[in-house]
């Protein structure tokens, strides 16, 4: 192991940055596999001669460098004891195009889909489409041969390879790409590490024994998706090895090869031609699995775009994730499978015509007991459950998860139902419901066994299946990788996979190109046992571990935080369209992610000495700049809440270390505010003279919200004693008080109010509590605990469907639904209450729907309407509902922003080490978007800390929606 040293050393010498805090060792330390190597260092080199200052001195202090882009890799490709390189941060650069030649250049940290946006003005499309197509980037599909959905229309990640530019493992700069025989001869000569590469690759494989055993071993040709050891078959195809292809580029070899043979820092790509825009979307519904399969047979007859599987378990964990049960909407009965089937042409008639074609078809041979057809952007729901695949198999509560040890096979098409029908028996031998999704037509299948890696019997299932699995895969002279890679989890079965006399080929290429091992070691040659250094320790005892909020859902908060398989969704950008994850779009550091934190609670809750297992400064690192968004509860498709871990955490942490004065301020806000609303200007003009906002930590570019003149409920009490004039035919609602309209968004409480009552219904607001938001947000649990009890006592009895309970600050009232049923002691009575709460909104929905509110009630002056969703209205609501109840009046034109999070996030935009952040959360999509509104657009924001911080940030008013909708009243 190195002392501090010569890290310090390398650091100094770095345009970019070198961590080696506990925090980055242990974020990096895993990726999307099962498993956990800690590094000694993560670099984000900023320029290529930052990554060659790398390489040397891996080589003279003997260590490992392992490149990494989004570390999505399910294999362990992107972990390692060395020094992890992200290249994530700064090699994002797309460098040239060339529109004639349809090839794009690119830096190995360019996100797949933001080089499609790139490339799409100009009709083109990079093929490749994985499920992380949204983060992954692509020099990880380089490394790992990336495939996705499309590979039975545009081929995989090798068939794009024009160039490749890489650092050697001496620090030279090569690069590998098409070469006539002539010239590739001519580089093997010279004493150069790039002509002992030619030189070794020519002298190995000019030599016909070596050629044949390759031909006997190495999977079927036929079989495209095949990733299985180095690409040493594909170079057969050269008339320098006795095949018929006039040339020869090693980059393809060195696609699919994870970063172990050389260090790549630009690729060049072919594109194609944009697919046609008129689809239409067969799903096939399917009893059994096998059916299934048998009707890929049929179905890949015809000239389809995607063949697509899922099964039932995938769908059913669909039912649990806020987001993906809108998308699952097509399901009919209850299939065991369903496969997605796509025709596209560039006319709807005869992509109609198609897909009519493929259902006869299938009906002829009996396959299918439902053949919807799917259309236009509901295509596009299908495509994003299907993408949310992996991520959903997280949620699985509990310890037994979907074990990713044989998970990438691939066969030819034709061997796919005997090899399944095998695969079945086998798993039904071991007491197994494995899980089938992904690439039927592609004659790969993600099958995952459901193991507990924490139990050793299971521990020892988890190696047993995967080296049967292998066995059953060589009989078919299958692929055991498809298009993830060998990494650890299948690098220990390639001498078997391709024959010890092929494995020892691929180790002499590898010291080829990397005699002194400094690139990615133990990936694909000499790689560890499959079923060692795994995140999960097997035997272990589970830490019993403490929380005032309940995670009984999660089977505790240690599980709760395990639920994050690795998959990234957290770190796509806001082109993705969504708010996850406002901190990483704002930074791009991975410590911002979802991923990072609940990677980092699982590792200290796990091996923590201390008994206060929060106890630590790493924590508060990693959780500081999470701002509760509550995206991650909704668009993380393993349901990772981390709000609910952070405000965890920020409780107990601080029973440790203590509450701040700033925190208690903050926390205590409301009943601060009942005594400064008391002498309301006197107390607006203190809070905001400098050395005030100075002491209490509030950045002075910030003004304090002023506290109204009368409280929303002085003005009510003063309302209720009038004599009521109005009739109300709708009856009785009740409304919440929340503490944020009460003191400040006064005028909003009254526009509520008469706005309900004016379309006949009566409005009462009891006595209650506050809702608890600000001491939630602090960590003050013992207070926000003591509140859910309160409201859930004082509401219940009234709050009924008869009688529902209305809020008009989203996070107010949303926490009746949320975090009242973790803090809440009857759990019953808070359930039955959170049934019959809703946001205005969702009240309006509610009404207009049942036909009691109505356009003829509102006039029909034009307006424009743009509105911008709170976070946790997004996540645990519907914007839609915004977009009904200001769509009433006739002559209303409204839009919804595709904005992510403001960046206000109650306090945290205030205070002034936030302020900065806070400003480019916005700056991300909101405040661009603000500006380019006309200035006679109605801007809609339900939330309080949104429309301050679109005034902060644009100088625009942003008016709550039923101020807007009063305004309109007849």
């Amino acid at each position: 192991m190195l002392n501090s040293l010569p890290l310090k050393q390398l650091s100094a010498s770095l345009e970019g940055t070198l961590l080696y805090d506990e925090l980055h060792k242990t974020i990096y330390s895993t990726d999307a596999s099962v498993y956990k190597f800690r590094p000694i260092a993560v670099a984000l080199p900023k320029t290529v001669g930052d990554i060659t200052k790398l390489i040397h001195f891996a080589n003279a202090n003997k260590i490992s460098l392992t490149p990494r882009t989004a570390g999505t890799s399910l294999a362990g490709q992107t972990v390692g004891s060395g020094i992890i390189v992200d290249v994530s941060k700064y090699f994002t650069k797309i460098v040239s195009f060339d529109a004639n030649k349809k090839t794009v250049t690119v830096q190995p940290g360019v996100i797949r889909d933001e080089l499609n946006l790139f490339l799409k003005p100009h009709g083109l499309f990079f093929g490749p489409n994985t499920s992380t197509s949204n983060r992954c980037m692509i020099g990880g599909m380089v490394g790992n041969n990336s495939s996705g959905t499309t590979s039975i229309r545009y081929g995989v990640t090798r068939d794009k390879i024009v160039e490749i530019k890489a650092l050697l493992s001496d620090g030279t700069s090569v690069v590998f790409k098409e070469l006539s025989s002539e010239e590739f001869i001519e580089k093997t000569k010279g004493d150069s590490l790039e002509s002992k590469i030619y030189k070794t690759i020519y002298e190995e494989l000019s030599n016909e024994a070596t050629q044949k055993e390759i031909i006997k071993e190495f999977p079927k040709p036929e079989i495209h998706r095949r990733n299985t050891g180095y690409a040493v078959d594909l170079l057969l195809q050269s008339e320098l090895f006795s095949g018929t292809e006039k040339t020869i580029n090693l980059g393809k070899l060195l696609c699919g090869s994870e970063g172990t043979l050389a260090f790549t820092t630009e690729i060049t790509l072919k594109a194609d031609d944009l697919p046609p825009t008129n689809n239409v979307m067969v799903v096939a519904h399917f009893h059994t699995i096998q059916e299934s399969l048998e009707a890929v047979m049929i179905a890949m007859k015809h000239h389809l775009y995607t063949c697509e599987m899922m099964d039932d378990t995938i769908l059913n964990c669909t039912k649990t994730n806020r987001e993906q049960a809108k998308n699952s909407f097509f399901i009919q009965g209850d299939p065991k499978a369903v496969i997605m089937l796509e025709v596209a042409s560039h006319s709807m008639e005869d992509a109609e015509s198609q897909a009519n074609a493929l259902i006869a078809d299938l009906e002829l041979h009996n396959f299918g007991y439902a053949l919807p057809k799917i259309y236009g952007l509901d295509i596009d729901k299908i495509n994003e459950l299907r993408k949310a695949g992996l991520g959903l198999l997280g949620s699985i509560v509990g310890d037994d998860k979907a074990a990713d040890s044989i998970e990438d096979t691939a066969v030819e098409l034709s061997d796919l139902p005997d090899y399944i029908a095998e695969f079945a028996a086998m798993m039904k031998k071991y007491g197994q419901e494995a899980i089938y999704y992904a690439h039927a037509g592609a004659g790969e299948l993600h099958l995952r066994p459901v193991l507990n890696l924490k139990k050793k019997e299971d521990l020892k299932l988890f190696r047993t299946i995967a080296t049967e699995v292998a066995v059953l895969v060589k009989k078919y002279r299958g692929s055991l990788s498809g298009e993830h890679g060998d990494g650890i989890v299948r690098g220990e079965f390639l001498p078997f996979m391709i024959g010890e006399t092929n494995y020892e080929l691929l180790k002499r290429i590898k010291a080829a190109f990397d005699p002194n091992t400094i690139l990615n070691e133990g990936k694909i040659v000499n790689t560890p046992k499959m079923d060692e250094n795994l995140r999960m320790e097997s035997g272990r005892v589970e830490p019993e571990i403490q929380t005032i909020q309940d995670f009984s859902d999660s089977m505790g908060i240690l599980r709760a935080a395990e639920k994050c398989n690795g998959s990234g969704d957290c770190r796509k950008l806001p082109s993705a369209g969504g708010t996850l994850c406002p901190s990483y779009r704002a930074t791009r550091n991975e410590k911002d992610t979802t991923r990072a934190r609940a990677n980092a609670l699982r590792e200290y809750l796990t091996n923590s000495d201390k008994d206060n297992k929060f106890d630590y400064e790493e924590l508060y690192q990693v959780f500081e700049l999470c701002v509760s968004c509550k995206a991650c509860a909704s668009e993380c498709p393993s349901n990772v809440d981390v709000a609910a871990l952070k405000a965890e955490f920020l409780y107990q942490y601080q029973k440790a270390n203590g509450f701040s004065l700033r925190n208690k301020i903050f926390a205590f806000n409301a009943r601060l505010n009942n005594l400064g609303s008391i002498t309301p200007r006197i107390t607006n003009y203190m809070v905001n003279l400098p050395f005030v906002k100075k002491r209490m930590g509030i950045a002075p570019q910030r003004q304090v919200p002023l506290l109204a003149p009368k409280t929303f409920r002085k003005w009510y009490e003063n309302k209720a004693d009038e004599p009521k004039t109005d009739s109300f035919p709708n009856g009785k609602v009740y409304l919440f008080c929340d503490e944020f309209t009460n003191f400040y968004d006064v005028s909003v409480g009254i526009d509520a109010f008469e706005l309900l009552t004016k379309l006949g219904y009566e409005v009462e607001i009891v006595d209650h509590e506050e809702s608890g938001r600000a001491f939630l947000s602090k960590g003050f649990l013992q207070e926000a605990k003591a509140i859910a009890n309160s409201n859930v006592s004082i509401f219940s009895d009234l709050i009924s469907e008869d009688f529902p309970l209305i809020g008009i600050e989203p996070s107010a009232i949303l926490t009746f639904r949320d975090e009242y049923l973790r803090l809440a002691d009857d759990k019953e009575s808070a359930q039955k209450l959170s049934k019959n709460v809703f946001t205005i909104e969702e009240f309006f929905k509610k009404e207009i729907t049942s036909g009691k509110i109505h356009s003829g009630q509102f006039s029909d002056v034009q307006k424009e309407i743009k509105i911008h969703g709170h976070c946790h209205q997004k996540s645990l609501s519907s914007v839609e509902a915004t977009f009904a109840m200001l769509n009433l009046p006739q002559n209303s034109s409204v839009t919804i922003y595709n904005s992510g999070c403001c960046g206000m996030a109650g306090s945290f935009g205030y205070e002034k080490e936030h302020y900065d952040i806070s400003m480019q959360m916005g700056e991300d999509t909101l405040f661009p978007k603000v500006r380019a509104t006309s200035e006679t657009t109605a801007i809609a924001a339900a939330g309080t800390s949104c429309r301050h911080q679109i005034f902060d940030g644009t100088k625009r008013e942003a008016l709550h929606p039923v101020t807007i909708l009063r305004s309109c009243l007849s």
